[in-house]
């Protein structure tokens, strides 16, 4: 079995805070860091939220209950068509692949003009029936987030998406929305749950503090990873305290690649690094005493010593009641010419 590549998208969301400079800053961080996309988000303020709507509680807590509800925060976080524009542009230039998660219909048509290649249904969405008819009218690789869902959810948002799409088109990725995740509800198997209800790839959308959770999805076999990140958690704004740094990004990536190659072909068998070990730490059959020519062999005689390019132990019980063919010292090691 080849080693799987598992893709990790950087999620920077809005955390570039409305600001362009501040969005190609995050994309510099992620292509050092070396993920395979960069994320943002597109939407319209009035598009998606209702002015009178109240921020989750994660949200009230970063930014403030009396900045205003949701309409007003998400209003400060827009990226207009031009200002993606020249963040493809940028991504380009940098070898970043671009990509963003449509919050609503309008907002799929413009990023179908852009030509991405991979779509993102975030959770928020799993119940949007027209929306998940929009994004797989696209025809491209979709990925499924299912936080806060049951598997009823899941199950009815697939059966729209396959109208136009196969399971190989589709991943799922497991998520919690709460930003960010306690660990206690992270429900990790959750994922591994899904990849069997389901019979499609899965994945692992994070919103805990750390690395560590991503790295044991990849190890359960997650071959999508998205993770937020910031160029600082001290910045303003709703997703910063739940979203790694760039030195973390750039570990967890690292770690990342570690574990797909320490996960190997699944086949139980010497590997290179360690043959040259197998005469080291394995034994052989030596005499345990000095045994003269004709000596009938019983098991006293014999010991069991490194190095092991001898006569294996294995082969003791062969050895027993055989005939020494001349004097040999303690502490020899046993040889087939050896014996009559």
């Amino acid at each position: 079995m080849p080693v799987t590549k598992t893709l990790i998208i950087a999620e920077a969301g809005v955390n570039h805070n409305g600001n362009l400079q501040t969005a190609f800053d995050l994309v510099d961080a992620a292509a050092a860091a070396g993920v395979d996309y960069v994320k943002f988000q597109t939407f319209k303020a009035e598009r998606l939220v209702t002015r009178q709507a109240r921020k989750a509680t994660y949200q009230e807590a970063n930014t403030g209950e009396s900045a205003g509800g949701q309409y007003d925060m998400l209003k400060a976080l827009e990226l207009d068509e031009a200002a993606q524009h020249q963040l493809i542009e940028y991504c380009t230039k940098k070898g970043m692949k671009f990509f963003s998660t449509a919050f609503d219909t309008q907002s799929i048509d413009f990023l179908a003009g852009l030509g991405l290649d991979i779509w993102k249904v975030p959770s928020g969405e799993i119940t949007n029936l027209p929306y998940l008819r929009r994004i797989a009218a696209q025809r491209k690789p979709v990925l499924l987030s299912t936080g806060m869902s049951t598997l009823a959810d899941v199950e009815a948002a697939l059966h729209v998406l396959l109208e136009d799409l196969d399971r190989s088109d589709i991943t799922l990725l497991h998520c919690n929305t709460q930003y960010p995740t306690p660990m206690s509800d992270v429900n990790l198997r959750a994922m591994n749950t899904l990849a069997s209800a389901f019979q499609v790839a899965v994945g692992y959308s994070d919103h805990t503090l750390g690395i560590e959770v991503p790295i044991a999805a990849v190890a359960r076999g997650a071959v999508v990873i998205e993770k937020h990140f910031t160029l600082s958690r001290d910045l303003p704004g709703p997703d910063h305290r739940a979203s790694l740094e760039p030195h973390e990004l750039t570990a967890m990536v690292s770690a990342i690649r570690n574990i797909e190659a320490a996960l190997g072909s699944g086949i139980k068998e010497r590997s290179p690094s360690e043959s040259g070990n197998l005469s080291v730490a394995r034994k052989s059959i030596h005499t345990a005493l000095n045994l003269t020519a004709g000596t009938r062999l019983t098991e006293t005689d014999l010991v069991m010593l490194r190095p092991g390019d001898g006569i294996s132990p294995m082969e003791l019980d062969r050895l027993i009641g055989r005939e020494v063919r001349h004097d040999l010292p303690a502490q020899h090691q046993l040889q087939p010419g050896d014996l009559a």
